[in-house]
């Protein structure tokens, strides 16, 4: 496959994954949306949902990696690192693009959400000094949309989580998705990396949100902090590295164990 097809596959792959798994959250969180409250079953089950649509879409084009952590797995058990800038470039713009297209299709819930005083507080509540620095610092209301954060916000625990949770996800892929030709996900693969992404989102999505997959936290964080969005508060960058290096580390390790163990 040329870089152009890998480039263009992971782009429109990756833009269907956070449009479909980020419109999820948007549905279950925002007020006026009709499934606000529906829960983490119907978030686990969207992402798995978003995975598979976001896969069989775009498979012919490059495989399907949709993940800078598969892909750096992938490149690892190949020994074959040429593609990875291609990849991983897609996968961010991909990410961002679903994104935006999220704050499309829900922008006049977000403006409800946003301009809610029992949910943004008061007038007054967002113009003193304090409550500005607090804002700009801290996860904003509407900032689980687009990326993940911690319940408990403890560096070495979250980074863990992370790191068990991409190990499962890409030993799955390695050991049961692959196509034919070794280099991404085939049609049985798909359905069995959805099913293990809703069972991660059950099993491990507890503790940090289970980004398992670094472009499918940073570029909806980078969306989110340059959409204009009223009150949306901080995009929570202090945290932003975990979910980046977390997987990254993830899917070494489990390229590691690939190799070692099934190869």
């Amino acid at each position: 496959m040329s870089s152009s097809d890998i480039f263009i596959g992971e782009t429109i792959g990756t833009a269907i994954l956070i449009l479909l798994g980020g419109g999820v959250c948007a549905a279950v969180t925002l007020k006026a949306s009709k499934a606000r409250g529906a829960g983490w079953l119907a978030i686990a089950f969207g992402w798995g949902f978003a995975v598979l649509t976001a896969v069989y879409t775009s498979a012919p084009l490059s495989g399907a990696h949709l993940n800078p952590a598969v892909t750096l797995a992938l490149a690892i058990k190949d020994h074959d690192y040429g593609n990875l800038p291609v990849y991983w470039g897609g996968q961010l713009l991909g990410a961002m693009i679903g994104a935006t297209l999220v704050w499309v299709a829900y922008l006049g819930q977000f403006h409800a959400h946003l301009t809610d005083q029992e949910i943004v507080g008061g007038p007054g509540a967002q113009d003193t000094v304090k409550a500005v620095e607090a804002a700009e610092a801290a996860a904003g209301p509407v900032l689980g949309i687009f990326s993940t954060g911690p319940e408990i916000r403890n560096a070495v625990q979250n980074l863990l989580t992370e790191i068990i949770g991409t190990i499962v996800l890409v030993l799955a892929v390695l050991t049961q998705g692959l196509n034919n030709e070794g280099n991404g996900l085939g049609p049985v693969g798909a359905l069995i990396t959805a099913l293990v992404v809703v069972s991660i989102g059950l099993s491990l999505g507890g503790p940090t949100g289970y980004a398992i997959n670094p472009a499918r936290d940073l570029g909806p964080r980078i969306v989110h902090a340059l959409l204009p969005l009223p009150n949306k508060g901080g995009s929570d960058w202090s945290y932003a590295w975990v979910p980046v290096v977390g997987p990254l580390i993830g899917g070494a390790i489990a390229a590691g164990i690939y190799n070692v163990a099934f190869a």
